[in-house]
């Protein structure tokens, strides 16, 4: 089905661009039924993207794509689409990532460009489609909900005792308030080193944008910062994620009532939530679809909960759970 799929694909983007360039060269799938390619027009190389209806719709990508470009932020140029096929053509931002650039002596210059980028990405809650969809408790809830489902129960195979169950529902009611009470902005949703690209001149720009809601301020920064594929010290992350309070404090983004303190709760338990999250994708992504290239992020992931919720005494019970039960059997696994 897939290579029927890259076959029409093909077609497609020789008819739209008149040029006969050829098999498709692979870029990249991602943790979606989403697929890329590169093709050529006969003067430049274009992205050629696959994403298959029912599962996926190309609507939500051009909605966002347009008004992120409207407020200045770096994304591709949407080129041709055709929705009934799921089939689109984007501009070629090149194939460099921010994740393949970054070292010790540059990451932050690079993440304080990427976090500058983020007050414009907040500004955007709304697109020719209407409202971006709220991250709400449901969403939250369900988001959580992954870790337990498809770590824990189907790739441990462990089972939550009465006290684990009583743990388990405080951590994420804590994490679900967390993010509720913190200012509600426009999030990429997806802001880490892997959809950052650099381009020539050395300027970033921003793909895999199509789940983008409007919700808590911290989650981007955090997102970047505490990105799941590498992991920096953490003064390095305090003093860049305070760095980034201040301009929003600057820009009146944030309450000037609102403190450093209460922001890094705001940053530390929205981490909490998203690599919860993105644990239990990890083993979604090996179990249901096959892919077990990210279940080698699946102990950084967990590091993280462990490591951030020891700065938290509310969380001692979660954190020796983690200790004491989940990592051990994330060492086991298989």
């Amino acid at each position: 089905m897939e290579n029927q799929r890259e076959l029409a694909l093909q077609a497609w983007c020789e008819a739209v661009t008149g040029h006969s360039a050829g098999r498709l060269e692979t870029v990249s799938g991602d943790a979606s039924f989403r697929r890329y390619f590169r093709t050529r027009d006969g003067a430049r190389t274009l992205i050629a993207v696959d994403a298959p209806p029912p599962q996926e719709s190309l609507q939500p990508f051009m909605a966002i794509a347009e008004a992120y470009r409207d407020a200045g932020v770096a994304v591709p140029e949407i080129i041709a689409f055709d929705e009934a096929q799921g089939f689109m053509l984007l501009s070629d931002l090149g194939s460099v990532l921010l994740l393949s650039e970054l070292s010790d002596a540059n990451m932050k210059n690079w993440y304080q460009q990427a976090l500058m980028d983020l007050p414009a990405i907040m500004a955007v809650t709304a697109t020719a489609q209407g409202p971006l969809p709220a991250y709400d408790e449901a969403l939250l809830r369900r988001e959580l909900d992954l870790f337990h489902d498809w770590l824990i129960e189907r790739h441990l195979g462990l089972r939550l005792n009465d006290d684990q169950q009583l743990i388990w529902r405080s951590f994420c009611d804590t994490l679900v308030a967390n993010a509720l009470e913190q200012p509600q902005v426009g999030v990429h949703r997806d802001y880490h080193a892997r959809n950052i690209m650099v381009s020539a001149d050395q300027r970033l720009a921003y793909i895999d944008f199509q789940d983008a809601v409007k919700g808590p301020i911290t989650y981007d920064a955090v997102s970047l910062l505490r990105d799941c594929y590498v992991r920096w010290p953490q003064k390095r992350v305090s003093d860049l994620s305070a760095s980034l309070f201040n301009e929003l404090q600057r820009q009146d983004v944030i309450d000037a009532g609102v403190s450093l303190t209460k922001w890094q709760r705001w940053f530390d338990l929205m981490g909490l939530q998203r690599h919860t999250k993105a644990a239990g994708i990890f083993a979604r992504l090996y179990h249901r679809d096959g892919k077990g290239g990210y279940l080698q992020d699946v102990p950084r992931t967990v590091g993280y909960l462990h490591d951030v919720a020891a700065a938290y005494p509310e969380f001692d019970d979660y954190r020796l759970w983690l200790a004491n039960t989940v990592m051990p059997a994330l060492a086991g696994a298989r």
